[in-house]
């Protein structure tokens, strides 16, 4: 019985995955109870690794090739099993095939905000989505953490694993950067670079490489984007005076088109500058200040036109010295002429 059993028992020769789906990553080759005929053919196709497991434990491995399996190219697996020089009989072996073509377009995002602190805006809340890459390229470690022994495995058992180490990550990822979030929330490509470094190394612990890493949008909360729109508008306001100039510069083509226009515009581009010079300092207390006391031409003294009372008009010089609107020498020459004209 045992020798028709022999007889009847059929030998592999030929070993491919040549029917390679996409979106699957691993395949075991289904040898039953068959075994590897001595010298059997094994190919290897571009964007294929073949790996040989005996009993659980990673033999030999093989990249893009054909190959004739014998003791020369089995140099693992023939001292994992103590054969001789001279072995040539059937022998069984598990052989997986796993795919290293690029997986493209890949989803991920954050199911729920995320908590960073940030330098200018303390603990900030946000939301992100984008898309990533990745490929194969260590088989026996992708065997060893992820896979192990079974029959397939695809991208969508994967990647669940791979989009929690993203959203576990990204908050750590950013948070060491040391770049301000209001600058990552302009440019997207450098928040996605600064995540992308952190998780390259995480990646490779898996044998899988990211190839790209791309965030598509940031959602912040209403009053963080308010605090960043402000900020914006703050900083539009840098110059003022230059605005104005501007303005003036191309009303004068249009006013001179227009009946008395040029007659007029004199009057607009005075309103405009004394406008965008008021604004200006509004929001530069220090040019203010240095307006006031003498950096431009000081306020004048009030005048004793409509009959003031010289005592009331002393006070409110003194008030204006007191609180720094006029200087001491403003206050003395307007005190001399109330004097003056007080005294006849």
């Amino acid at each position: 019985m045992g020798l028709f059993s022999f007889i009847g028992k059929q030998f592999v020769d030929v070993i491919e995955w040549d029917n390679q789906p996409d979106g699957q990553l691993m395949w075991r080759f289904p040898f039953t109870d068959n075994e590897i005929q001595y010298g059997a053919q094994l190919t290897v196709r571009d964007g294929q690794i073949a790996v040989f497991v005996n009993e659980g434990q990673v033999a030999d491995v093989f990249g893009a090739g054909l190959y004739k399996l014998e003791t020369r190219t089995l140099p693992v697996l023939t001292n994992l099993k103590n054969w001789d020089k001279l072995f040539a009989s059937p022998f069984k072996s598990d052989v997986y095939f796993f795919s290293t073509r690029l997986q493209l377009g890949r989803k991920w995002g954050t199911p729920q905000p995320i908590t960073i602190r940030d330098s200018d805006f303390g603990m900030v809340r946000l939301r992100a989505f984008g898309m990533y890459s990745y490929k194969l390229t260590d088989a026996q470690r992708f065997y060893t953490t992820i896979t192990g022994a079974n029959n397939t495995y695809t991208v969508d058992q994967l990647e669940p694993q791979l989009r929690n180490i993203i959203v576990a990550n990204i908050s750590s990822a950013l948070g060491s950067s040391g770049v301000p979030f209001i600058d990552m929330a302009a440019n997207q490509g450098l928040m996605a670079d600064k995540i992308k470094a952190v998780l390259a190394p995480l990646f490779v612990n898996y044998g899988v490489e990211l190839d790209a890493f791309v965030v598509e949008n940031v959602s912040l909360p209403d009053e963080l984007q308010k605090a960043i729109d402000t900020r914006i508008s703050m900083g539009m306001m840098g110059d003022l005076n230059k605005f104005t100039q501007y303005q003036a510069a191309t009303a004068i083509p249009l006013a001179a088109q227009n009946e008395g226009g040029m007659a007029g515009i004199g009057a607009s581009m005075a309103a405009g500058m004394a406008m965008g010079q008021t604004m200006a300092k509004a929001f530069n207390p220090s040019a203010v200040s240095q307006a006031v006391l003498g950096g431009e031409s000081a306020a004048p003294a009030p005048s004793n036109s409509g009959g003031d009372d010289p005592s009331i008009r002393l006070e409110k010089l003194k008030g204006l010295l007191d609180k720094g609107l006029i200087s001491q020498a403003d206050y003395d020459t307007a005190k001399a002429e109330v004097l003056k004209k007080l005294m006849g």
